[in-house]
C-alpha cells in the first residue's frame, strides 16, 4: 500500500512539472496560450491538469514563480560589490535578460495576478535593488532625498516599460539595457549632481 501511495505522488510531482514547464513554454510564446495548450504540450488531458490546479491564474502563477526563482539563481551570480554603479549597470544587464526572456510570461501574470502577489513574486529582486541602492547612498552617488523603496519601484518600472515599447515596435531587446541603465542613472543621481555615463564595464 505505501508503495502504490509513494508511486502515485511521484506520477503526481512528473505531471505538475510538466504542466509548469509547458506552461512556461507555451505562455513564453503567447499570454494568451489556453489551457488546454498548456495540457496538450505537458502531455496530460484537461482533468489532470484541474487536478492540480483550480484555475488558469494557478497555473501562470506557477509558471512565473518558476521563472523567477531561476531567475534569482542567476542573479545570484551577479557581483553587485564595489563601484554602485558599475554594480548597477551589471544587475541591469543580467535582469534585463531575464526579462526579455519572459516578457510574454509577464505580460500573461500581469492579466491573470494581482498586483500584489506580483510583487511578492519579485521581492528577491527587490531586496537585492534595495541592498545596491542602500550601497549607493553610503557611497555618495545615489540619491538620499526619496525613499529606497521608491527607487527600487523606478528601476522595475522602468524595465517593464522597456518590454512595453518593444512590443509596440519602438525599441529592440538589444538596445533596451543601455536605455534602462541611462534612465535609471538619471533617477537615481542625487539632485545637483551631473549624470554619469553608464559604463559599459559590466
Amino acid at each position: 500500500m505505501g508503495s502504490r501511495n509513494t508511486a502515485k505522488r511521484a506520477d503526481a510531482l512528473r505531471s505538475i512539472d510538466a504542466i509548469v514547464q509547458a506552461a512556461a513554454e507555451c505562455l513564453g510564446r503567447n499570454p494568451e496560450a489556453s489551457l488546454s495548450e498548456i495540457a496538450r504540450a505537458a502531455g496530460v488531458g484537461r482533468v489532470t491538469l484541474y487536478a492540480h490546479f483550480a484555475s488558469r491564474a494557478e497555473v501562470v502563477d506557477a509558471a512565473m514563480s518558476r521563472a523567477i526563482d531561476r531567475g534569482n539563481e542567476a542573479l545570484d551570480a551577479v557581483d553587485l560589490s564595489g563601484d554602485p554603479l558599475v554594480a548597477l549597470a551589471r544587475y541591469v544587464e543580467v535582469s534585463w535578460q531575464l526579462v526579455d526572456e519572459a516578457r510574454a510570461l509577464l505580460v500573461a501574470a500581469q492579466r491573470e495576478l494581482p498586483a500584489g502577489r506580483i510583487r511578492e513574486l519579485h521581492s528577491g529582486p527587490a531586496a537585492r535593488v534595495e541592498t545596491l541602492v542602500a550601497h549607493g547612498r553610503a557611497e555618495g552617488v545615489f540619491r538620499t532625498d526619496l525613499p529606497i523603496a521608491w527607487l527600487v519601484n523606478v528601476l522595475h518600472s522602468v524595465m517593464h516599460s522597456a518590454a512595453d515599447e518593444i512590443r509596440a515596435g519602438r525599441l529592440t531587446s538589444d538596445r533596451a539595457a543601455a536605455h534602462i541603465t541611462a534612465t535609471v542613472l538619471a533617477a537615481f543621481t542625487p539632485p545637483g549632481k551631473p549624470v554619469p555615463e553608464p559604463d559599459a564595464e559590466v
